[in-house]
């Protein structure tokens, strides 16, 4: 029982972390692919898990160009 007085480590993830997080499945996987990475870093990284930087930065431009490419009526 050593150490239960410290805080609990948490992480934030920020704003587009968490809405990457809340898409569906199959709409991650386009993106994880667009970044040219797995699913499996790119659920990493919607949890605000550490990963390497190159794919933070390819996974973020992946979500903004996402939202830039919404539907017009």
């Amino acid at each position: 029982m050593r150490g239960f007085l410290t805080p609990a480590v948490r992480t934030i993830p920020s704003e587009s972390q968490s809405t990457f997080a809340g898409f569906t499945r199959g709409r991650r996987a386009k993106l994880a692919k667009a970044a040219t990475t797995t699913l499996v870093k790119a659920d990493q990284w919607g949890r605000g898990d550490v990963i390497p930087a190159d794919v933070s930065e390819a996974l973020e431009g992946s979500l903004k160009n996402r939202k830039g490419a919404a539907k017009k009526k």
